[in-house]
């Protein structure tokens, strides 16, 4: 396997040395945070507060206030979900443009080993680069307020941010596959950046959207990532706003955020549960795998 990781090591170095693609794979969770300054953070308030009415002697300002920034922490590391691994994935466009990638196929190297070299690293890259974002967004929450997220909430994160990782990048290889050119693939990538803070509700909530676009959105293994990640950040400051009311409205106020927010994807009339969206990004997983070998293997011949 030492073939395997040779390949795998070279192409984590092409991502991590290139500065400019490290920033601009980053772009959209910088939009998102700069729009939060702007008025998204007074937008989500005023959408909590409404839902807030005649509770506000029992429910903590300062708890709204983490709960607002919480989300915001959400729609980072969901659009960096996208952004990173496509971003690291587009050597293999750059290695056809240069005919580097004649070279690899040249070699004894088996194809499903070339094709998952590339895909391991824009998994380790994606899991790194999120991994340091939340871990980040974490230690500086904590210096404002606190989440009442148990160790096993911040472990679960971790795992959820490596299973986005692979069910992202095991999608952008199919996607990348057929570019042939940096400048193609750099175009996507624009309109990608563009559509992923609405798929996955950073901008706004997918709640506001109809129950077709919804449906559409939760097609996309990162709208199901981004839910995992509201459950596994907010469900802490929820669950202690909800104790402080003391169940005068009988649960009302948390359950009208987490139908605001989507705290589940949903597929028209149905609201997947937990379980249920870990097998949906599983499955679609291993589908986008096993046909991304299929494809490199045929196309990409020994020459």
């Amino acid at each position: 396997m030492r073939d395997f990781y040779g390949l795998t090591k070279r192409n984590l170095l092409i991502y991590f040395k290139d500065i400019q693609a490290i920033i601009f794979s980053l772009l959209t969770s910088i939009i998102v945070f700069a729009l939060y300054l702007l008025f998204l953070k007074g937008t989500f308030a005023e959408a909590i507060e409404g839902a807030m009415m005649g509770l506000e002697d029992l429910i903590d300002p300062k708890s709204i206030e983490m709960l607002v920034s919480g989300i915001l922490l959400v729609g980072i590391m969901g659009s960096a979900m996208i952004t990173v691994p496509y971003s690291c994935l587009q050597a293999i466009v750059k290695d056809r443009e240069t005919k580097t990638s004649d070279d690899i196929c040249a070699t004894p190297i088996k194809r499903w080993k070339i094709i998952l070299s590339y895909f391991t690293a824009s998994v380790i890259s994606s899991f790194i680069m999120t991994g340091v974002i939340f871990t980040i967004g974490i230690l500086v929450l904590r210096t404002i307020g606190d989440l009442h997220m148990s160790v096993a909430s911040l472990l679960s994160c971790y795992g959820i941010i490596l299973l986005g990782a692979v069910s992202s990048a095991s999608l952008f290889m199919l996607v990348v596959l057929p570019f042939k050119k940096s400048s193609a693939s750099a175009a996507f990538f624009g309109m990608l950046s563009a559509a992923a803070g609405f798929v996955i509700g950073a901008y706004i909530p997918l709640s506001q959207f109809s129950k077709g676009i919804r449906s559409i959105c939760s097609l996309f293994p990162a709208n199901h990532i981004t839910v995992l990640f509201r459950n596994g950040i907010l469900n802490g400051i929820l669950d202690d706003i909800n104790k402080s009311i003391g169940g005068v409205d009988n649960g009302l106020f948390v359950s009208s955020v987490k139908d605001t927010f989507s705290f589940g994807a949903s597929f028209m009339e149905y609201t997947l549960n937990i379980g249920s969206t870990i097998l949906y990004i599983s499955v679609f997983a291993v589908c986008c795998i096993i046909t991304m070998v299929i494809l490199y293997s045929r196309n990409y011949k020994r020459k």
